[in-house]
């Protein structure tokens, strides 16, 4: 059995789309791609024509983010490890050049051929340090001396309140060593996700020799209060988008939401 099974089998039957196009799924989307577009943006006023701006979705999933890059002009890559989604992406645009592969092995791509790197799945399902730092300096790796790199994380508070709280399994967590005496989330792949804290994501990026430009929340409260959102008006929804975007540099609500995005430089 390789250890990407339980992720494919997952994906396979998971609707990854369904997911975004709900009310709690569109707020991560819509604040991540304003700071994909805001660091787009920036090259251009420098510039670069979009048609020369390279960008690499790793772990593109069914294309969220990578169908309406190309279809702005962007020049796209993506790779992702699940058939079925993958094909799901190519039936979307042929714009995307996109390929089967594991984020912790880029050979396919060279050293610094992106302006641009998104890393928005792997990191939630890959459960060692070393595994995480294959993907991180394989990203390093191809992308450009000055480009970006994004990574996702779902963080350790979320995990600890919505399933060892909410769902009643602290007992069982802290009996089995799944939290630690410091309640600190130790995920196995059986789990499928993996939590990690603000320090967690620092360690990684001193090893891998990644600087950060600024790590942000993507969803803030959202994925606590999916009920609430649902009820919303359209207009109520549209204050609460720009609700999370006014909060999601603020350094003491980050640690506490679902995900994090860092954004990151080479060293």
């Amino acid at each position: 059995m390789k250890d990407t099974d339980h992720i494919i089998e997952y994906y396979g039957k998971f609707n990854e789309e369904k997911r975004f196009d709900s009310r709690h799924g569109q707020v991560e989307y819509r604040i991540t791609m304003k700071y994909i577009r805001e660091y787009l943006d920036e090259l251009e006023r420098q510039g670069m024509e979009r048609r020369d701006i390279h960008i690499l979705d790793i772990g593109a999933g069914t294309g969220r983010y990578s169908v309406p890059l190309a279809v702005d002009g962007y020049d796209v890559s993506a790779i992702e490890l699940v058939k079925h989604n993958l094909s799901r992406l190519k039936c979307k645009s042929d714009l995307v050049h996109a390929r089967l592969g594991d984020a912790r092995n880029l050979s396919k791509y060279e050293d610094d051929s992106f302006d641009l790197t998104l890393v928005f799945g792997p990191m939630y399902h890959l459960f060692t340090v070393e595994d995480k730092l294959k993907v991180l300096t394989e990203a390093k790796r191809v992308t450009g001396k000055n480009g970006c790199i994004m990574v996702a994380y779902c963080m350790n508070e979320y995990g600890v309140v919505m399933y060892a709280l909410k769902e009643g399994h602290l007992k069982e967590l802290k009996e089995s060593g799944r939290l630690d005496a410091d309640f600190h989330c130790h995920s196995e792949a059986k789990d499928l996700y993996d939590y990690v804290r603000l320090d967690d994501i620092d360690e990684l990026n001193a090893r891998a020799g990644l600087k950060r430009i600024k790590i942000i929340s993507p969803d803030g409260p959202t994925n606590y209060i999916r009920p609430c959102l649902k009820a919303m008006t359209e207009d109520e929804f549209d204050i609460y988008l720009d609700y999370v975007a006014s909060i999601a540099e603020r350094s003491e609500l980050i640690g506490a939401a679902a995900h994090v995005v860092d954004i990151l430089g080479r060293d």
